[in-house]
């Protein structure tokens, strides 16, 4: 029994829908321990200072793993492995694993040193607060998990190339894991250092996940010295996507930075709505965007333009599809959704409000983010590294100087309508939802620069994504009427005074909501709704018979 789940998590998927779902499912595992570990959160430290704390002490580490990190990332690595003997990807994971070690280690080191200092300029009113320094410890120690995913995604790099995609989703269940062990074990005894050293714990499981694949396939990297000659052409091309990581993190830092200055909570309440927001990319976006991947690196490798534009049309399709659907239920059940999973112990009303509010400003950049990441693959595939490296520095200057027009502007206007209009009320932050607005623009603007790019490539592209995006806006209209149809009627049965009345009010609309929105597209005849439909029979009769077939426009390549 053990082997056969053991050959069941490790049996490699070919198919892009089936492959996607397997994904989504193993993501909606990882999310809900994320949604988890924010309710502990939001729980035992409400929106308030600890909170900032915790969060802006992650912007400094994320910015290590996209400047050193990515030098040697999965993106790179994936298309260079795909056709290599088992003699050369060793050669290759050795080098990459090691550079990443010396030089990651050596950033962080220094970094380390002049925490203190980084942070007083980053954030002014939090390191001047009491627990100063427990925050310079709790930065310092987090700088240990760029190095450990750093090395997660070279190891990752195999697991995906042989299409172990089962193993790869569950990397981040198991980081999770690690946070919540972090919180609600060491957070006790250990303060804030305790949910860091939960952080560590979960990165080294998302490390460890990955090696059976490296050993079953003979590939475990070794120690060396890494040599230039080997290390120049994985480096030159991963710049690109490096510089672009951190202008992304550089730009998450920025509003980090900027929504400290707005007042107590802001962090919090930005970073739990972004996390909540999260979950629904996850789930289509990035489950589509990581599927595609190696079947966009193959066939640019062969230069197969036909299957690279179908490959690239068929998963942008469905983002926009299943991306516009979900907006339309979270912008109707956005006060249930984070009742449910935040409104506990010391998380009040008005953070609630605010934090819903916040929800669909970013939601409605679901679309957008979704297209980037699976965009961004694609340039990547074909061999133009440096474009989304521009489109991010464009789209990050954008976002930053959005934001920062946006809280110099007179707060008695757009911010009252805003306000009004998605009922944050009077919460004390609600400039924070400036920053989301401005976070938004900036998304939406760079998924038009990188589609525009993508014309040299699959000229038709644009057009193929019309259809989906009319049907989308029907489906979510329809699904979200009819999900508000559903409150409005429940409202009167039953009032929201308990988490059960408000989780089965918002279920159930939830439910009537998807409902309708799959008739919808059934009877304006979607194609991606029906190729849904054939893959999840597909997928559940493979299952049954612990064998994954192939999408019949995915055959089996030996």
């Amino acid at each position: 029994m053990v082997r056969r789940l053991i050959e069941r998590l490790t049996a490699p998927v070919r198919g892009l829908h089936q492959a996607a779902y397997l994904l989504a499912a193993l993501t909606l595992a990882s999310q809900a321990l994320a949604l988890l570990r924010d309710r502990t959160f939001a729980h035992v430290f409400g929106a308030g200072q600890t909170l900032d704390l915790y969060y802006a002490a992650f912007r400094v580490p994320d910015l290590v793993f996209a400047l050193v990190s990515s030098l040697v990332s999965a993106y790179v690595l994936i298309p260079r492995l795909t056709g290599l003997d088992r003699e050369g990807t060793r050669r290759l994971l050795s080098e990459s694993a090691s550079f990443l070690l010396i030089a990651g280690g050596l950033l962080c080191a220094l970094l380390a040193v002049f925490m203190p200092q980084a942070l007083r300029l980053l954030y002014p009113d939090l390191i001047a607060s009491p627990a100063q320094t427990e925050f310079v410890a709790l930065s310092r120690l987090l700088l240990i998990q760029p190095i450990l995913l750093g090395l997660s995604g070279v190891f990752g790099s195999v697991t995906q190339v042989h299409r172990r995609f089962v193993l790869f989703a569950l990397s981040p269940v198991l980081y999770n894991l690690g946070i919540i062990v972090g919180a609600v074990a060491l957070y006790p005894r250990f303060g804030l250092m305790g949910i860091g050293w939960g952080v560590v714990i979960g990165a080294v499981a998302y490390l460890l996940v990955n090696v059976p694949v490296i050993i079953s396939a003979g590939v475990l990297p070794r120690f060396v010295l890494p040599e230039w000659s080997r290390l120049a052409s994985i480096v030159r091309d991963s710049v690109p996507r490096s510089l672009a990581l951190g202008m992304g993190s550089i730009t998450a830092l920025a509003l980090t930075a900027l929504a400290s200055r707005v007042g107590t909570g802001a962090v919090s309440v930005f970073t739990l709505a972004g996390n909540l927001e999260a979950v629904p990319l996850a789930l289509i976006g990035s489950s589509y965007a990581v599927a595609a991947f190696p079947a966009l690196s193959e066939a640019s490798e062969k230069n197969d333009n036909g299957e690279f534009s179908r490959v690239l049309s068929t998963s942008a399709r469905h983002i926009i599809l299943w991306s516009m659907v979900s907006l339309g239920l979270i912008a109707v059940l956005r006060a249930h959704l984070v009742r449910v999973i935040l409104g506990t112990g010391a998380f009040d009303w008005d953070a609630t409000r605010l934090t819903a509010a916040l929800l669909v400003v970013l939601a409605v950049g679901l679309v957008a983010q979704g297209l980037v990441l699976l965009f961004s693959r694609a340039l990547y595939a074909a061999r133009q590294s440096w474009r989304p490296l521009m489109y991010q520095i464009a789209g990050g200057l954008l976002t930053v100087l959005l934001a920062v027009i946006f809280l110099r502007a007179p707060q008695n206007g757009f911010l009252s309508t805003l306000n009004a209009f998605l009922k944050a009320g009077d919460t004390g932050t609600g400039a924070i939802l400036l920053l989301a607005l401005a976070a938004t623009l900036g998304q939406i603007f760079l998924a038009l620069l990188s589609l525009a790019a993508l014309r040299s490539v699959t000229p038709g592209l644009a057009r193929s994504l019309v259809r989906p995006t009319i049907d989308g806006m029907i489906a979510a209209v329809v699904g979200g009427a009819a999900a508000h149809a559903s409150l409005v009627i429940a409202g009167g049965i039953a009032p929201l005074t308990t988490l059960l009345a408000v989780f089965t009010q918002g279920f159930v609309a939830g439910i009537v909501g998807l409902v309708a929105a799959g008739l919808a597209l059934f009877f304006v005849e979607n194609e991606e709704f029906r190729s849904v439909i054939t893959a999840l029979k597909r997928l559940g009769r493979a299952r049954a018979s612990g064998i994954l077939a192939p999408s019949a426009e995915e055959p089996i390549k030996s």
